[in-house]
């Protein structure tokens, strides 16, 4: 933002988040500019909706099921050029519409006022920044914290900032430009840290089923995803490296709930990216813990993922965390050998352990891995020497890989940052595009 330079002339202004503004921008009540749109459906219309990363979008292009009445004689119409919000409009469920279309009775609709020359996608940014989301947090109340509507009888005593018209054009402009450009940067890092990822897993599949001497023989197997491995390996199933290998029990069968502190029990939500996570927390109290003897939880014992959408996902749980217990969703695999633990933890992570637990899940409501399924895997074997070694190995890979993924998400970081700032500082008049610097 260096190339942007603030205005030449400010005038005070005395108002909730802004203390000055360029000569010729005025601080409104959304009520004169804006007025709630009330329209109903005539006929058959597109759906849209509004979300919080993208403003207004069609249904039919969201990744998300439509729960939408049956009837929507009581739907609100939107028109191109209209904002609609949510009830999550504090979080940033706002948007400008390209679109013609209806949306849920829940949300609110509006258009410019016709004596008002004001270019809505200016307010598309406006009201997306962090500043007017805190803002809106203000001024509206609910009937708790989680559940905070800006209804339009609250957004109409609000006010909002507005430039001169050929200003608000010139802003959007250039802001339409750079998020094109923000957006492409972050596609490329997204998958830059994808093809990583992926790099992780080809490091497993090739040390874990080759080993690290280029010159070992090798001897075929009759596994079709695994067709050879070095002639002094074997194959064992995961059951017989095990002492134990099971799952957990659903507290409410015990007649028992769950509370908001005491043992921790951990869910497939607090298995990702390969750690067991503090967040979301659930508890259960001492008593069910005792009574759900079955799956209490031992330091290093792995946990993987049998059921859900993040079935295969597995940690090592960490002595912290304990005592612990888990739930049906969750599989607890306790290993013989110490040695054994990384170990299988990383082949865990393969590409042939990922095929193999598709090709086995029951797909119904959700995919399903059976606890049978789960012991017969097949796990490549080499002595006590050379396991210790490829672990190490992939660590060390994986180390490497991972600083260059962290740098990844850093910079993504960084640029959705210096997207709020730019955004804020240009539609609060502290920095001016180049063609609308004004005398």
């Amino acid at each position: 933002m260096a190339t942007l330079q603030p205005y030449n002339k400010y005038y005070p202004v005395a108002y909730d988040y802004v203390t000055q503004l360029p000569d010729g921008w005025q601080l409104l009540p959304n009520i004169a500019i804006f007025q709630e749109r009330r329209e109903r459906p005539k006929n058959e219309m597109e759906l849209l909706s509004v979300s919080i990363s993208k403003g207004v979008v069609r249904q039919s292009d969201m990744d998300k099921k439509d729960i939408s009445s049956q009837d929507k004689s009581n739907y609100k119409v939107v028109r191109i050029n209209d904002i609609a919000y949510g009830m999550e409009f504090r979080k940033g469920a706002v948007g400008y519409s390209n679109y013609e279309g209806i949306v849920s009775p829940v949300y609110t609709v509006l258009k410019p006022r016709k004596n008002r020359l004001v270019n809505p996608k200016f307010f598309h940014y406006v009201f997306r920044t962090e500043y007017y989301k805190n803002y809106i947090w203000r001024n509206v109340y609910g009937i708790g914290e989680h559940f905070l509507p800006c209804r339009f009888t609250h957004f109409k005593r609000m006010y909002s900032i507005v430039p001169p018209l050929s200003v608000q054009n010139s802003i959007v402009s250039y802001l339409d430009k750079k998020n094109e450009q923000i957006d492409t940067f972050i596609r490329n890092k997204e998958r830059l840290v994808e093809i990583l990822e992926e790099r992780k897993k080809d490091v497993i599949d090739a040390t874990f089923t080759k080993g690290l001497n280029p010159n070992t023989e090798i001897k075929a197997t009759d596994i079709d995803w695994l067709t050879s491995l070095p002639k002094n390996w074997s194959l064992k199933r995961l059951k017989f490296l095990t002492k134990i290998i099971s799952k957990g029990s659903t507290p409410s069968t015990e007649g028992r709930e769950m509370t908001s502190e005491g043992i921790r029990f951990i869910k497939a939500e607090n298995i990702f990216k390969s750690n067991v996570t503090e967040e979301p927390a659930f508890f259960i109290d001492a008593i069910t813990h005792r009574i759900l003897k079955r799956s209490q939880l031992q330091e290093n014992d792995l946990l993987f993922v049998i059921a859900g959408a993040t079935i295969g996902k597995v940690a090592i749980l960490p002595k912290e965390f304990l005592p612990a217990n888990t739930n049906q969703a969750v599989s607890f695999i306790r290993l013989k050998k110490k040695v054994d633990v990384e170990f299988c933890y990383y082949w865990l992570h393969s590409n042939f352990i990922t095929t193999s637990i598709w090709l086995k899940a029951v797909t119904s409501a959700q995919p399903n891995l059976a606890m049978e399924d789960l012991g017969n895997l097949s796990v490549p074997y080499p002595s006590d020497t050379e396991k210790e070694e490829i672990v190490k190995f992939v660590k060390e890979e994986h180390q490497i890989i991972d600083l260059a993924i962290t740098k990844a998400q850093k910079e993504i970081s960084a640029i959705k940052e210096y997207r709020e700032s730019l955004i804020t500082d240009l539609v609060t008049g502290k920095r001016s595009v180049p063609q609308v610097q004004m005398s």
